[in-house]
C-alpha cells in the first residue's frame, strides 16, 4: 500500500491484504501459538512462535506504521507495556528523562515507582514552555517525554520546537499521541523520534480492547525495540490486534464526529455559570490554541473543565450524569466522564503532577450532540 494514499484510505487498506488462501478481505485472526516449519529453520513468512510474530499482529503493525508515517510499528498488550518496553530500550541505570507536569497518572507511576527503582531519574517540566524543557535537561538526559494534548489538562506542546531542543541535547523525543490519534496529528513528521499510543482509546474506539503501540522511523531503533518486545513478551494477542485493526478503519469518521461534538460541549461549558474554567485547545482563549491549530488537523474529542463549587461539586456532577458514563478510559464511541483526582490520576496525588480537585474530564463520544448537551446541563444543575 503506497504511503501516497490519503489517511482514510490507508486506515482501511494498509496491512489489510486479502487472505491468499480464501481471498477474505479482512485479515484472519491467527489464534495460534506456533507454526509448522519446513525443515529445521524453514520458516513460512518468518513465523515460528507468536510472541515473536503473528500474522494478525503484523497486519496491525504495518497499518500503524503507515498511519503515523513511520518505518515500523509495534503492537503491545497495553499502552503501559509499550512504554515499559520503550524505557528499557532507550535507558540504562543513571540515565535521566524529562517528563511533563501534566501526564497520564499511569505514565507517572511507571517513572516514579518502577523505573526509578531501576536507577532511572526524571525531572518534571512544563513541556508547553520550551525554555522550561531546556532548563530541565542534564548531561544524562536521554529522552524528553511529551503528551500533546496532555492528560487531563489538555495542554499543548510545540512538537517541532521541543524536538529541536531534544536533538541539540542528544536526547530522543517521545510523543504520546493517544489524545490526538494519527488522524489529527503526526509527531514523526514534526521531528519526534518515537510515537506512543494506548490503542485502547481512539484507535480501538469501542471500549472493547486493551492495547498499546510504538511507531518509529529510525530502522536501528526499530530493531532494538523489536528485540526488547520479543525478549520481554508483552505483545498484543491476535484477537486484540484484530479488534484494533477493525477500529482503525473508522478512525477518521469517528474523530470528525468526536471533534464536532466536543466543540459544541466546550462552547456550552464556557457559558455555564457553574463552570469556572474550560480546557479545550479548540477555544481561541486556550494558551496552546495557535500551536494546536498549526500541528493538528482538528482539536479532538477531549474536554476538561473546573467546577466553580470545588471538589465535592465536581464529584456531584459526575454522579448526576446519565448519558455520560462515569468511568475511566476514553476514546470510545460512547461519552465518558470522570474525576481525575480520584480516578485516573490518583497515583499523582502529592506530586508535581497532581491535578486540581475540582476538575472533571470528558471523553466526548459520537452520540447526538443535543442529547449530550442536555445531559451536561442537568448534571451541572
Amino acid at each position: 500500500m503506497s504511503d501516497q494514499h490519503s489517511f482514510e484510505t490507508l486506515a482501511i487498506h494498509a496491512g489489510n491484504t486479502a487472505d491468499p488462501l480464501t481471498g477474505a478481505v479482512v485479515p484472519p485472526i491467527y489464534q495460534v501459538s506456533t507454526y509448522k516449519q519446513d525443515g529445521v529453520g524453514g520458516l513460512r513468512g518468518g513465523y515460528e512462535y507468536s510472541r515473536s510474530a503473528n500474522p494478525t499482529r503484523t497486519a496491525l503493525e504495518e497499518n500503524l506504521a503507515a498511519l503515523e508515517g513511520g518505518r515500523r510499528g509495534l503492537a503491545f498488550a497495553s499502552g503501559l507495556a509499550a512504554e515499559d518496553c520503550l524505557l528499557r530500550t532507550l535507558l540504562t541505570p543513571g540515565d535521566h528523562v524529562v517528563i511533563p507536569n501534566d501526564a497520564y497518572g499511569g505514565t507517572f507511576r511507571l517513572f516514579a515507582k518502577v523505573a526509578s527503582r531501576w536507577g532511572v531519574e526524571f525531572s518534571v517540566a512544563d513541556t508547553s514552555d520550551v525554555a522550561a524543557v531546556r532548563a530541565a535537561l542534564t548531561p544524562r538526559t536521554k529522552a524528553v517525554w511529551v503528551e500533546t494534548p496532555s492528560n487531563p489538562l489538555l495542554g499543548i506542546t510545540d512538537i517541532a520546537a521541543v524536538a529541536q531542543v531534544a536533538r541539540e541535547a542528544g536526547a530522543r523525543l517521545v510523543v504520546d499521541n493517544t489524545f490526538a490519534s494519527p488522524y489529527l496529528q503526526q509527531p514523526l513528521a514534526l521531528g519526534a523520534d518515537v510515537v506512543v499510543h494506548s490503542t485502547t482509546k481512539y484507535m480501538g474506539g469501542h471500549s472493547d480492547v486493551v492495547g498499546g503501540a510504538l511507531i518509529v522511523d529510525d530502522p536501528e531503533l526499530a530493531d532494538e525495540l523489536a528485540f526488547h518486545q520479543n525478549a520481554m513478551g508483552a505483545v498484543a494477542g491476535p484477537f486484540d490486534a484484530w479488534l484494533v485493526l477493525r477500529g482503525i478503519k473508522t478512525l477518521a469518521v469517528r474523530m470528525d464526529r468526536h471533534t464536532e461534538n466536543a466543540t459544541k460541549v466546550a462552547d456550552l461549558l464556557t457559558r455555564h455559570p457553574k463552570v469556572s474554567q474550560v480546557l479545550y485547545p479548540g477555544l481561541p482563549g486556550h494558551p496552546g490554541h495557535e500551536i494546536a491549530a498549526k500541528q493538528m488537523k482538528a482539536f479532538g474529542g477531549m474536554v476538561s473543565f473546573r467546577v466553580a463549587g470545588g471538589e465535592e461539586a465536581a464529584v456531584a456532577v459526575c454522579d448526576r450524569a446519565k448519558l455520560f458514563t462515569l468511568g475511566e478510559s476514553l476514546g470510545g464511541v460512547e461519552s465518558l466522564l470522570e474525576h481525575p483526582g480520584r480516578m485516573t490520576h490518583a497515583s499523582a496525588a502529592g506530586s508535581p503532577l497532581e491535578v486540581p480537585a475540582d476538575l472533571v474530564r470528558l471523553s466526548v463520544g459520537i452520540e447526538n450532540a443535543d442529547d449530550l448537551l442536555a445531559d451536561l446541563t442537568q448534571a451541572l444543575g
